[in-house]
């Protein structure tokens, strides 16, 4: 009896144990509470706060796929589909500072082209802070007069320089006047070569070496816009030819219909400079580039007008003092938010060579 009540004595008290920690298992800890994303209102849509710092963040970006017909760059251009996708990465922060919200804009942009590898690029890459920037973007002699119209080829009659170095100041009154001042790079620039090619500085008079060439190039700027209309003026001196050229753009808006008017005129029309230059390419430009640029002046106009709230038809029409005339038209639709389809049609003549050019465009391109 005694060793049966041992081994009894000895189970009751395996079983009290076991009982002990099986009710220490279902004692949970209080979960953590959870953070959730905080949207930013003040930077505009898509900005987010990141969690544990005080700076605003958007993503976003675009993927574009296109067929193009012959070249309205290019008279001699005679291939006949040539296709080409687009990839583009947008990272946007902002954060409020004693001195106001300091902001950093980038841009990546990856590049197929039939017949080619994948090219990539960093496209801009800057930082604001009370109305100054500094970095990598479009020049301001067409940034700060909105381009030009709202086709694919709206630059084939030249209205300025992308991609380069700067830095900028700009005041916003608050009642629709602007104004902007800019120093930029005289060597950055894609269109640098153009204008400052030390072996074109050999046989042309117009052209400046760029070797040991530290002065920047000067833009500056005035503009008022209100409801309906909107006025800009915008010059650009080339610290390389030393010579530059004024531009200014008139734009209205009747209802949903919008207009522009907007005229170039260079300093010196038998100069080359790179804010009254020449995109075209070809046998209309065999040694002297001059015939492919302004001359004296150029002239731009072009309408967006809606067909339905889907749908909607825009032009642009241009022409220089060196009688080069191009046309463009196409149709903007929009089956569903942030999905574009757009077909194009260019007409491009140089009087000069006695040439024309017809070509097509049709694009697919998605916003996010």
């Amino acid at each position: 009896m005694t060793i049966k009540r041992l081994l009894l004595g000895v189970s009751a008290s395996l079983l009290a144990a076991s009982g002990a920690h099986a009710a220490d298992a279902v004692i949970a800890s209080e979960p953590e509470p959870l953070e959730y994303v905080q949207i930013c209102q003040g930077y505009g849509t898509g900005y987010f706060l990141i969690p544990g710092t005080e700076t605003c963040l958007k993503v976003g970006g675009k993927v574009r796929a296109e067929a193009q017909w012959y070249d309205p760059y290019d008279p001699t251009s005679d291939f006949g589909t040539l296709r080409r996708d687009r990839a583009e990465l947008y990272v946007d922060t902002g954060t409020d500072t004693e001195y106001g919200a300091l902001k950093t804009n980038a841009i990546l942009r990856w590049e197929w082209e039939e017949g080619q590898s994948t090219t990539e690029k960093l496209l801009f890459a800057n930082i604001s802070l009370g109305g100054f920037t500094v970095g990598k973007l479009d020049s301001q002699f067409i940034s700060y007069t909105d381009y030009a119209g709202n086709v694919a080829n709206d630059d084939v009659i030249y209205d300025g320089p992308y991609e380069l170095n700067q830095m900028t100041y700009a005041y916003d009154a608050g009642n629709g006047f602007t104004a902007m001042l800019s120093l930029e790079d005289s060597n950055s620039s894609d269109n640098a070569t153009y204008f400052g090619d030390e072996d074109r500085a050999a046989t042309h008079d117009w052209v400046t070496s760029k070797e040991d060439h530290y002065s920047p190039d000067f833009v500056a700027g005035l503009g008022y816009k209100s409801d309906a209309w909107g006025l800009k003026l915008v010059g650009g001196y080339d610290s390389l030819v030393e010579e530059g050229a004024i531009k200014a753009r008139l734009d209205m808006a009747f209802g949903e219909f919008k207009v522009f008017f907007m005229g170039g005129w260079n300093t010196d029309g038998d100069k080359l400079n790179k804010y009254a230059g020449t995109n075209l390419s070809g046998s209309a430009c065999p040694d002297d580039r001059t015939d492919c640029g302004w001359g004296d002046w150029a002239l731009w106009t072009g309408f967006t007008a809606p067909i339905t709230d889907k749908l909607s038809g825009n032009a642009q029409f241009a022409y220089t003092d060196t009688k080069i005339f191009a046309a463009t038209a196409n149709l903007q639709w929009t089956p569903v938010k942030d999905f574009m389809l757009q077909p194009e049609v260019s007409y491009t003549n140089w009087d000069a060579i006695n040439n024309d050019q017809w070509s097509g465009l049709l694009r697919a391109e998605r916003v996010f």
